[in-house]
């Protein structure tokens, strides 16, 4: 049904796809798998008329097509659920169905009542017992997927890719899901299915294609591999790196947390994180891996206050057990974060670098009350400046003008400023290049030498393996695993990370 030949995609001189090749066959469910940043959403995006601009070409019923936009993939068929789902809360679900494709009568009027009679009988075919006039912010996030894929059938789409359906929903809402599924099969439409859980995959899944750095390496019937083929298969590069060697055990326990839950904001009864348990010693680099939805990043915000009405346990630094209520309380304990999105909340883009270095400790460079001494300022931020190699034409340059590596040397400096016990990293090489990332290699091992204590979220397993003493693995909101360095394995990783029912001692 859908096929892509020698596919490439370039965002700037990043190489997100490279000669991809691949088949999604009708009536089948098409698993698209590989590790975080292998690809596969880029690819869809380039099957859904998202990207636009691209090597190779696509086939739609063996016929080449070439999408403007989205738009124009719907025209020819294709649907994308996306992993954030793609809906207006406050319309109804008639008017998200039919919105840019409204129904008129003769006089030009909105046709309500047609629209409602059609949406009914979308929802009626999803067993989805809802009023069409019900607004989007009132459903649960599995039904609000359910009109996702009304909205797909409305369009008559033959290709309908889903990302990560079951993310964010419940095991029962996950069942429907795969009930519908098996309907759209019997119909003869062509499913492709990004997933991180292999257990759903095989149960699900007909077809199956690897995606690894951005190439194609392997595909064929989900019933003909086993789980470890998959795995040994997702990971099978060869590893450039050293790994780190040193034991830190011996050294004094800087952080301990405690059976750290997170409620989730929108389903009732359910958990982003349940029960997390580690400890970080003093000067120690504790990678934290695991897929999309393991509920990383959500663990490193809990610890710094970020949710304090829907999180709960216990956080000791230095032997003293921490009430932290907000970032402020987080700031006070000696922690600090460095967020995976530094353009959105890790920088001020349009502020100067030296306004961005100094607006943790505003407080300490107080000339008088109230009023900032700008040469304490300036004096601070040329101290990071030159401490972290941060190119800039000067202090007063605005952050926004610098690259992203450097961007990130000013987030690492605001907080650095701050002389925190504990640094939690979250993605802190993302989006930069292969100098800039060994650069902020060195720099953490310079500040775990001082005796900080990192932890380190990062989706690439070179880097955990590259830069941490002991690693930690996560899967659905489950720690699964607490590896020594010496002992840590990309395959052995990745297995823990897909295996939510395995648990640590």
């Amino acid at each position: 049904m859908l096929e892509a030949k020698h596919i490439s995609k370039q965002f700037g001189g990043v190489k997100a796809l490279t000669d991809v090749n691949l088949k999604l066959y009708p009536g089948k469910v098409n698993a698209i798998i590989g590790e975080n940043g292998a690809g596969k959403s880029t690819l869809m995006k380039i099957f859904s008329g998202v990207h636009t601009e691209y090597g190779g070409e696509i086939l739609l019923n063996e016929k080449n097509v070439c999408f403007a936009g989205t738009k124009d993939a719907e025209a020819a068929g294709i649907a994308i659920i996306h992993q954030e789902l793609n809906l207006v809360p406050y319309l109804t679900i008639t008017e998200n169905i039919f919105l840019g494709s409204e129904l008129v009568n003769h006089w030009g009027l909105l046709d309500k009542k047609q629209m409602q009679d059609k949406t009914r009988q979308l929802l009626k075919k999803l067993n989805l017992g809802i009023h069409p006039d019900t607004k989007i912010a009132s459903l649960k996030v599995g039904q609000q997927q359910l009109v996702e894929i009304a909205k797909a059938l409305h369009i008559q789409a033959d290709v309908i890719i889903m990302d990560e359906p079951t993310s964010a929903i419940s095991d029962k809402e996950a069942d429907n899901l795969f009930s519908i599924i098996a309907q759209l099969k019997a119909e003869g439409k062509t499913i492709a299915y990004i997933s991180h859980k292999l257990k759903e995959l095989f149960a699900v899944a007909d077809k199956y294609v690897i995606l690894r750095d951005g190439q194609t390496v392997d595909a064929g019937d989900m019933k003909s591999v086993s789980q470890d083929e998959l795995i040994h298969k997702m990971t099978g590069r060869q590893l450039g790196f050293e790994k780190s060697g040193r034991t830190i055990n011996e050294a004094p326990v800087l952080l301990s947390v405690k059976n750290l839950c997170l409620r989730h904001w929108l389903l009732r009864f359910t958990n982003v994180l349940n029960n997390i348990s580690f400890d970080l010693h003093k000067g120690e680099i504790l990678g934290v891996y695991g897929l999309m939805g393991a509920g990383r990043t959500e663990m490193l915000e809990t610890i710094f206050g970020l949710h304090p009405k829907n999180g709960s346990g216990t956080i000791i630094v230095n032997d003293q057990d921490i009430k932290i209520k907000s970032p402020a309380g987080a700031i006070v304990a000696g922690i600090a974060l460095v967020p995976e999105d530094r353009k959105l909340h890790g920088l001020i883009l349009n502020q100067t670098v030296k306004s961005n270095i100094s607006i943790t400790v505003l407080k300490q460079l107080e000339r008088w009350r109230f009023l900032l001494s700008s040469g304490k300022e300036k004096e601070l931020s040329k101290n990071y400046i030159n401490q972290l190699g941060i190119k800039t034409a000067s202090d007063m340059a605005a952050a926004k003008s610098l690259s992203g590596g450097n961007q990130q040397k000013i987030v690492l400096a605001k907080w650095m400023a701050t002389h925190p016990q504990v640094l939690l990293l979250d993605e802190p090489t993302r989006g930069v290049d292969i100098n800039a990332k060994a650069e902020i290699y060195k720099l953490m091992k310079s500040m775990a030498a001082r005796g900080i204590g990192i932890v380190m979220v990062s989706s690439e397993l070179p880097e955990i393996l590259a830069v941490s003493d002991r690693v930690l693995v996560m899967c659905e909101g489950k720690l699964t695993a607490n590896i020594a360095i010496e002992e840590a394995t990309e395959a052995g990783i990745l297995k823990y990370a897909l295996h939510k029912t395995e648990t640590i001692a």
